[in-house]
């Protein structure tokens, strides 16, 4: 790693921008030294400080930071004379080798009186100190850390005062010291001694607070029997299934049995009796009410040809006699007018031609209804009418008749169907045996049922307090294995302790 230049700009005792070569390199030969000289005060010292602070930040360790936080130490550095606006700025260009090939790198760090967020802006432009290398500046402390650590940086970048402080004192001074710790390592086993002592306290903090692990044998053994209990739970329901299919099966068989040997009909005998005398008294009604047509006009519907010849005889014989007096009327209205005529001094040549006129016309208007046969019925308007009425109403009477007819015979179908079913029933006492076997066979399958729904209910019950222990076993089972993990924590940092102290005594 070798520095090319170092720019100042406003920083400490340096106002404006100063710009110090720093290149070896001179017309091809190498200077191996390149002195920087001044009074006391002059600067000599800053220069390092702005080294340190170019390349480690707010992790440097500054001749004249001290106490101070990083954001006090920036307000310091600022040149007292430099003007508000304009901002103070460090720059470093280095050369190393990455790869087998020469880079140059410029760190920029700009920041201004009471810089925000306490700190300041960093940069870090690659070869042509235009673009800016920005996976550089966001891990920019690791790659500082292994290309020149901070730990041995003192001893590198220290000015001659230092030196002469080195060649005048009997034994090193700190800095010299925690430079070569820092060059062998030394600081990280100090680290580790530290590290080590702050996980051991608090892994013996935590033991002492960890939850009493006494009852985790207590909870296994406990969900050990509970599982047993599971499981003969578990068989006991499934022999309990089986025992109700079978009783179920035997349930249907004994009512199977009682339906085929008459036990339901015998059950409902009273029913069907009821029902029977009930149908009964019914048909005894639809009979009752069939004489009663019969009492009436209904033997009639036995003779409806004669019937209807009468009807149609006092049909004709009522024409007749409507046409006899028409014609009646026809002659007495003929005798008025030749009465008139004779009266009007017509010759009498003349009024019996017009009598004979007259004759003639009455004779061919009821030519065609002259009865050949002498009337035998003689029935007048109301005889008529009633007649008309009888056969109207004995068609209404012929329908209820077949009605009640059909009524009759679906009413004894039914009752002989009843009394079928009255006679299959069962007899008395084969009713109770078979109606005991199913009563027997019903309260088996209830009972079986009520102990399969109580070993069921028991089954999720152990379910839920399994579930509960394993939740509670898998707790104290996590805190087991953190008090063991601790406790071998505690007994291996002892080991490691003790080596470490005398791999520290040896180094």
């Amino acid at each position: 790693m070798i520095f090319l230049e170092l720019v100042l700009q406003n920083f400490g005792p340096y106002s404006g921008r100063q710009v110090i070569n720093l290149d070896p390199r001179k017309d091809e030969n190498t200077c191996p030294i390149i002195l920087l000289g001044g009074m006391n005060g002059g600067g000599k010292t800053t220069l390092m400080d702005a080294i340190r602070l170019a390349l480690y930040g707010h992790r440097a360790q500054c001749s004249t930071r001290g106490n101070l936080s990083y954001n006090d130490f920036l307000n310091q550095c600022v040149n007292s004379k430099a003007n508000p606006t304009e901002k103070t700025r460090i720059e470093l260009v280095f050369e190393h080798i990455e790869d087998d090939k020469p880079v140059k790198y410029r760190i920029v760090r700009i920041w201004e009186k009471n810089p925000k967020d306490g700190k300041d802006y960093l940069g870090i432009l690659g070869d042509d100190d235009t673009w800016p290398v920005d996976s550089l500046v966001n891990t920019w402390d690791d790659y500082i850390e292994n290309l020149l650590p901070l730990g041995i940086s003192n001893l590198f970048l220290f000015d001659g005062e230092q030196v002469r402080n080195l060649a005048e004192q009997e034994s090193p001074p700190l800095i010299v010291i925690e430079a070569i710790r820092g060059l062998l390592g030394l600081e990280l086993a100090d680290r580790l001694a530290v590290d080590l002592d702050i996980l051991v306290n608090r892994k013996l903090k935590e033991v002492g607070n960890s939850k009493d692990l006494a009852n985790l044998e207590e909870i296994e053994a406990r969900l050990t029997q509970q599982q047993e209990d599971y499981q003969i739970t578990g068989d006991k329901l499934e022999s309990l299934k089986n025992q109700v299919e079978e009783l179920e099966k035997k349930q249907q068989e004994a009512f199977d049995k009682f339906i085929f040997e008459g036990g339901k009909i015998a059950a409902e005998r009273n029913q069907l009796e009821l029902q029977q005398k009930a149908k009964t008294a019914e048909v005894e009604q639809v009979r009752q009410s069939m004489c009663e047509l019969a009492a009436d006009i209904l033997p009639l519907a036995l003779i409806p040809n004669l019937l209807n010849q009468v009807q149609a005889q006092g049909k004709k014989e009522f024409r007749h006699q409507q046409v006899q007096i028409s014609k009646d009327l026809l002659i007495e209205r003929d005798q008025r007018l030749l009465s008139w005529l004779t009266q009007a001094e017509i010759s009498p040549i003349q009024v019996e031609k017009i009598q004979s006129f007259l004759v003639q016309d009455v004779d061919s208007l009821y030519a065609k209804t002259i009865q050949t046969e002498a009337p035998w019925l003689l029935a007048d308007d109301e005889t008529l009418s009633q007649l008309d009425n009888l056969i109207y109403h004995l068609q209404n009477y012929k329908l209820s008749a077949k009605e009640k007819l059909v009524i009759l015979k679906n009413q004894e179908e039914e009752i002989h169907t009843l009394e079928r079913q009255v006679q299959t029933a069962a007899a008395p006492e084969d009713y109770t045996k078979l109606r005991q076997a199913l009563e027997a066979a019903q309260n088996q399958v209830v009972e079986a049922k009520a102990n399969y729904e109580t070993i069921r209910r028991r089954l999720a019950e152990l379910e839920t307090i399994i579930a509960k222990s394993k939740k509670e076993l898998s707790e104290y089972t996590v805190e087991n294995i953190k008090h063991k993990n601790n406790e071998h924590i505690i007994t291996s940092a002892a080991k490691v302790q003790e080596t470490h102290k005398n791999f520290r005594e040896k180094l």
